[in-house]
């Protein structure tokens, strides 16, 4: 029962790419959630599963908002750009959002309303610290 959730949180690594793109039962759960003003974070990888999504409006759940994710150089540094399922970076910026990030393997975290994103393994606390201050 989704109404008892308060926010979701998609980890990362490169195992979620295989988990979360494409999945009907998190996307209407991510739609659900963001549509009753609660929190949808994710960092890292994590934010492959908000490409799916989209706002009650119809527009992907990402356009117009500041977010961040693993970035392009990250995926190409570490050799794993053609196993994974899109580039996340690329993918955010087609649907249209402010995509920011920090240099390679630096924390940053964007929040804008209740959507929270981490770029690396590296803003993992912060992007954590960042969704408890909004609960």
């Amino acid at each position: 029962d989704v109404s008892t959730v308060d926010a979701i949180f998609l980890c990362g690594g490169h195992g979620v790419c295989t988990d979360v793109v494409d999945c009907p039962s998190l996307k209407s759960v991510i739609e659900t959630l963001y549509a009753s003003d609660k929190v949808v974070a994710a960092v890292c990888h994590g934010p492959m599963g908000l490409p799916q999504c989209n706002k009650p409006d119809g527009s992907p759940l990402v356009a117009g908002k500041v977010v961040t994710g693993f970035t392009n150089s990250e995926e190409k540094a570490v050799q794993l750009e053609t196993k994974v399922p899109f580039m996340l970076e690329t993918k955010l910026k087609e649907q249209g959002s402010k995509y920011e990030s920090a240099a390679d393997w630096n924390s940053k975290v964007c929040v804008d309303g209740k959507l929270v994103t981490g770029q690396n393994p590296q803003s993992s606390e912060e992007c954590a610290k960042a969704v408890v201050a909004l609960l």
